[in-house]
């Protein structure tokens, strides 16, 4: 194991994985924004409000993270309404084209999470919400929400995890992230399994980082106190 080219690549590699950090931030959060309306749809009892969040997720949980990627930053761009758009700046860059994608990925495992969170949530408590007066907008803000929160910040954390390993596919689009720096640098030297290895003790340091927050989050929580029925 050469130690001094690890080392001296480091600053590099630390600069991939702050690429890697900013694509999995705006990825988890827009796509939690984006998840909450299709979450609280798909848990609707009315099968007209329930397909079309149920059409999005069965085709972004059925097909592959790489093929949509691919399909964004390759697919639009041979359409002329998409190139003369407004949208086309940001269309047209690597960054903005995988953020797009890993939002709208991630927007549908977090759907079902929050899905499946609504319909643990135990029905006394939506009873005695609506006994009191709550209106059914109150009852889902005030009571159902928060609840689900709690529920399902497990599962999120994993899905938190698992998007921070699927960034890795970004650097086939030409993003240096970590996993790109990386290949880039093993273009240079021609020592993958050093650099690789510096890789991957990157990943889990932010891996560890990630857990450790959201167990924090929980206890504060008190998740598992909420698990209760």
């Amino acid at each position: 194991m050469n130690w001094e080219v690890i080392i001296k690549w480091l600053p590099r590699l630390a600069q991939g994985a702050t690429l890697t950090l900013e694509l999995v931030a705006i990825a988890v959060v827009a796509g939690l924004i984006l998840a909450i309306p299709l979450g609280v749809a798909r848990a609707s009892r009315l099968w007209y409000v329930r397909a079309l969040p149920y059409g999005y997720i069965f085709f972004f949980r059925g097909t592959p993270l790489l093929v949509q990627l691919f399909l964004v930053y390759y697919g639009l761009a041979q359409f002329d309404a998409v190139r003369s758009s407004a949208l086309w700046p940001y269309l047209r860059d690597p960054f903005w084209c995988t953020v797009l994608t890993m939002t709208l990925h991630t927007a549908a495992y977090i759907a079902e999470i929050l899905r499946g969170a609504l319909q643990a949530i135990p029905k006394g408590e939506i009873e005695a919400a609506r006994a009191l007066g709550m209106s059914r907008a109150k009852t889902l803000f005030y009571i159902m929400l928060p609840r689900a929160t709690r529920i399902g910040l497990p599962a999120y954390s994993n899905e938190v995890i698992l998007m921070l390993k699927a960034s890795a596919l970004a650097s086939t689009v030409t993003l240096l992230e970590l996993t790109g720096m990386a290949r880039t640098i093993i273009a240079r030297t021609y020592l993958p399994v050093e650099i690789f290895f510096a890789a991957g003790v990157f990943y889990l340091v932010i891996s560890f980082a990630l857990v450790q927050g959201f167990k924090v989050l929980e206890r504060w929580l008190r998740v598992d106190a909420s698990q209760g029925r």
